[in-house]
């Protein structure tokens, strides 16, 4: 049988419907237990009080309080069915509000968890033994649930008060002595000493007690009870002093008490005001500059507390405040860390707390300093620094000793300890004497900068060093330095290269056949005042700005002493045919020989190291073969080493760079259009080659470096676009000398204009159908994965050129698709054709070798002549040629094959098919046509598929190619490196 649904009106119902809710009232009744009678086993009896029985008999006195009902009948109060357990299991029948303020009370009533003393425990709960700081608000609360206190027994009165309180006073005894109680004071009322018995509830409360004739009147109010006040309340003869033991209780007891509770003085009486409590300071003083320090309250009856042990009755919180209030701003000022119960100090923190933080706290109120063992004196040097920097040269050519003398105060400090100290960011330095200084003076804060530059103090062997190649390091120590003495070749280099663009000139060797334009010169120039210092460095000229024709003419400059050792320059396999050609256009008196294949491959010619090779100025190799044939070249003391088109070695994890790294050689050159192609760590990468005492430590560079620069790394106290800013302009201050850079627009002002312009091309519907579907499979694969990038980034990257072929042409992925054609293709056809009519070539340019071949062949179909020319082509000199000298207005390259050391001046248009992460290369494969020997203005247009990632690729180039300009040219910051966050942008709608 289904029960009946509730309506609405059960829902503010006080008792089911249909049933009255009865009313209740909390029963108040003092009681009193009785003896048993002869037999010592008989149970005590526990009856309701009268005044008879309190006159007459001594029994102890018990407050029971329970729920009563009112009577139908009568309208009285009485027990009737109600009872605590009916009301703690709901309360039926009874208003809501009121029997969960019972079951409340019960619960209180029996905090304790211990039973009561009544017999009858389940009728009763005795108020004697709540120690709840809450029953007093509940039962105020009371009145507001219309629930009244009455007493049960007709002979009672009950009465809550609002509020009591009970003090201890100590009066005049006879023969002398003192006489200690209690008094006890109800809503501002002092009860009169014969007014009947008080008693305690808890700690928390009092019931007193007056009876007048047959009547009892009880009163309950809250009370807060010290545990002295509750032992000496229910004695109503209170407790005696003897004569011979007051200055003992004045002395000792009465402190105490006096922290404890109200304490008052009788008639007669005068009480000491008690001495407050003072913080013992206890010092003690142990071996190697250390001491430990324990805080200590101590009050004058002897008690000791820790600082910071929680207050409870006894102590006085208030002075305990104000002591330790004035020791917490003297130990901020003077002592390391926070205000602490005991602390061990060694060291500068030894000596700061001896020299100011003692004599600090031994000047307040309230503290006592209490020292122990063999006390040590410290002072502190607050003087300006004087720093005098000198170098010597020792035995590697390389490296300079550095030598740096801190004078304070007349002290010498000396530079080991010093050095160690800025190196680990410590703030103050303690001496050997005692002395000690600060860190922090502005003048340190600029040396611990360069001795961060210069290198990590745990790699100094027998002291700082300074690498030959920091030159612009050494003007800031200069700048630091009071006095500077550097070393006789030291200042030779680094005078040089204050001002890169102001050398002194170099006569251009004879057998350079060749007329240099003023920029060619001065790198030249700049080339071979490295060579006389045995200093490497960069060369990143913009393309086509004769960088090679620059390299050769050093060559042939070095080639004057017949002494000297071959150069060995390492190239891109289709660069080398490129050197060969430039040399014996330029420098035909120099003997090059061309290392073409792997040395068991290759027919026997004379080894390097052989005297033979010594006959040698130039050999020539690529770098494929310098890494499988890593023994033979490095086994080889070169004269100099040039790293052309050096990005390809801007990888340190990789074997190509390990190698390069191990060639022995007096210089090494990098020569690059594009020395930053993704990060500062291609930076780093090239100059640990050719410079490897720039940046010793990779580590740090990206500390300093990669970290603020690129992706906004800033230390908490610092202001991130100030700092970053700062970063920057030091690190180009550092490259310098050692990284020489032209642009075309700068030194080549007679090249046409080159117009750039973005192509967009609208996908078909088809293709635009099967875009979308791939999008949206991949980026939920995707996104799941860049959490961790480093881990997948290989899956990452191959979603992403999935859908940067799926842009070009669906066939590309599936062949199913090949049908669906390619809107970009349609596009350069009626590009090419149009210009092929008005007589201009294009060079077009992709990445992917299989829509190069698809764009051949839809040229082949349109009938419009090409070349082509990827890493498969052979006879590369040739294609190349044809093109020059024929007359097919296409050339379509691949970017590994053509992407550098190619002229193709006979072009005027440059098509880029897809557009590459790297916008360097980009500008790389436009160099083709727009480089020195150009009559015409060229044009370039970005072929970009609309609403597809590729439009994501350029957002990004244009981020990469601020980090290059910031750092190369004079434009501002900011980049970052390719992120988990860019690649979610990718794929954003």
């Amino acid at each position: 049988m289904t029960p009946p649904q509730p309506s609405w009106r059960d829902l503010v119902a006080d008792a089911p419907a249909g049933a009255p809710a009865s009313a209740l009232a909390l029963g108040v009744e003092l009681r009193q237990r009785q003896g048993g009678g002869a037999a010592t086993w008989s149970p005590q009896r526990v009856t309701t009080a009268t005044a008879r029985s309190i006159a007459t008999t001594d029994g102890e006195l018990l407050v029971g309080l329970r729920p009563l009902v009112r009577s139908a009948a009568t309208g009285n109060w009485i027990k009737g069915t109600v009872s605590w357990d009916a009301l703690r299991r709901g309360g039926a029948g009874f208003r809501a509000d009121q029997a969960r303020w019972f079951a409340e009370l019960y619960s209180i009533g029996h905090d304790a968890r211990r039973p009561g003393p009544f017999a009858d425990a389940s009728e009763w709960v005795t108020l004697d033994t709540i120690a709840s700081g809450l029953l007093w608000p509940h039962l105020a609360a009371a009145a507001g649930r219309d629930i009244p206190i009455v007493a049960t027994a007709a002979a009672q009165i009950v009465r809550l008060a609002g509020a009591g309180a009970v003090a201890l006073q100590v009066v005049r005894a006879r023969a002398g002595g003192l006489l200690l109680q209690a008094t006890t004071t109800i809503d501002g009322r002092r009860l009169p000493d014969a007014g009947g018995p008080v008693r305690p509830v808890g700690a928390t409360g009092v019931y007193a007690v007056a009876v007048r004739r047959s009547q009892i009147t009880l009163t309950l109010a809250p009370a807060p009870l010290d545990d002295a006040v509750r032992t000496l309340l229910p004695l109503s003869a209170g407790i005696a002093v003897p004569p011979a033991e007051v200055d003992a209780f004045l002395r000792q007891a009465y402190p105490r008490l006096a922290r404890r509770a109200t304490v008052t003085a009788g008639p007669g009486v005068t009480l000491p005001e008690p001495a407050p409590p003072h913080l013992e300071v206890a010092v003690r003083f142990r071996p190697r500059e250390s001491i430990d320090v324990a805080l200590t309250w101590v009050y004058a009856d002897g008690s000791r507390y820790a600082l910071d042990e929680p207050a409870g009755p006894g102590r006085d919180a208030d002075a305990e405040t104000a002591v330790r209030e004035r020791v917490e701003r003297a130990w901020t000022d003077a002592a390391p860390g926070p205000l602490m119960a005991a602390v061990s100090l060694r060291g500068i923190e030894c000596a700061e707390f001896v020299d100011k933080a003692m004599p600090a706290l031994v000047r307040l109120d309230g503290v006592r300093l209490a020292v122990q063992g063999r006390q040590r004196s410290y002072r502190e040097l607050v003087g300006d620094p004087e720093i005098t920097v000198t170098t010597v040269a020792g035995d590697d050519p390389d490296w300079f000793d550095l030598g740096v003398l801190v004078r304070i105060d007349g002290h010498s400090i000396p530079f080991r300890p010093l050095f160690t100290a800025l190196a680990q960011r410590r703030t103050a330095l303690l001496l050997t004497d005692g002395t000690y200084f600060s860190l922090k003076h502005p003048g340190l804060d600029r040396l611990r900068e360069l001795i961060d530059e210069s290198g990590d103090v745990t790699e100094w062997e027998t002291g700082p060093r300074i690498s030959r190649y920091q030159t612009a390091l050494w003007e800031d120590f200069e700048d630091l330095a009071d006095v500077s003495e550097p070393a006789v070749s030291w200042r030779a280099t680094a005078d040089g290269l204050r001002d890169v663009e102001h050398l002194e000139p170099t006569p251009l060797p004879a057998g350079l056949h060749a007329r240099l334009r003023p920029y060619q010169r001065a790198g030249y120039d700049w080339l071979a005042f490295l060579w006389r210092h045995r200093l490497g460095g960069i060369l990143a000229d913009d393309m086509g700005l004769g960088k090679t024709l620059q390299l050769l003419a050093l060559i042939a400059h070095t080639r004057q002493d017949a002494r000297q050792r071959p150069f060995l320059v390492v190239a891109p396999t289709s660069v080398v045919e490129t050197w060969r050609a430039e040399a014996a256009r330029f420098t035909p008196g120099l003997r090059v020989q061309v290392i073409d294949a792997t040395r068991a491959a290759r027919p026997a010619r004379p080894a390097p190291g052989t005297a033979a090779h010594e006959a040698v100025d130039i050999v020539l190799t690529s770098y494929t073969l310098l890494r499988l044939d890593e023994a033979e070249f490095t086994a080889t003391q070169w004269a100099g080493v040039v790293f052309d088109e050096a990005q390809f070695v801007k990888n340190p994890a990789t074997r190509l760079h390990h190698v390069a790294a191990q060639l022995q050689a007096d210089v090494k050159y990098a020569i690059t259009g594009t020395p930053l192609e993704n990060s500062l760590t291609d930076l780093w990468a090239l100059f640990a080659l050719t410079a490897p005492g720039l940046f010793p430590s990779a580590r740090r560079f990206r500390q300093d470096y990669v970290g603020p620069i690129e992706q906004g790394k800033v230390p908490e106290n610092q202001e991130g676009a100030p700092f970053r800013t700062a970063r920057l302009a030091r690190l180009r201050r550092r490259i310098r000398p050692l990284l020489l850079r032209r642009t075309k627009e700068i030194v080549a002002t007679e090249l046409p204009p080159k117009q750039e312009q973005l192509l967009a091309v609208e996908l078909t519907g088809a293709h635009r159908a099967i875009y979308d579907t791939v999008l949206q499979r991949e980026r939920q694969k995707i996104l799941g994965l860049l959490e961790d990038l480093d881990r997948n980034r290989f899956i990452v990257f191959r979603s992403l050129t999935l859908l940067r072929m799926l842009s070009l042409a669906p066939g590309l992925i599936d062949p199913a698709d090949a049908r669906v054609r390619s809107a970009k293709l349609e596009e350069l056809v009626a590009q090419v054709a149009q210009l092929a009519a008005e007589g201009h070539r294009a060079l077009v340019f992709s990445q992917f070798t299989s829509f190069l071949e698809r764009a051949a062949a839809r040229l082949d179909a349109a009938g419009i002549a090409h070349e082509y020319l990827d890493g498969t082509t052979r006879r590369r000199p040739e294609v190349i040629e044809r093109f020059r000298t024929g007359g097919a207005p296409v050339f379509l390259i691949s970017l590994k094959a053509g992407g550098f050391g190619l002229t193709l001046t006979e072009a005027d248009y440059v098509f880029l098919l897809d557009p590459w992460w790297n916008p360097a290369a980009e500008e790389q494969a436009i160099d083709r046509a727009h480089r020195i020997g150009q009559t015409r203005s060229v044009f370039v247009y970005r072929m970009i598929a609309r609403g597809t990632i590729e439009e994501k690729v350029v957002a990004l180039q244009a981020r990469k190619a601020r980090l290059f300009h910031a750092v190369m040219d004079d434009d501002d910051l900011f980049a970052r490196s390719l992120t988990a966050d860019d690649i979610r942008g990718l794929f954003e709608g």
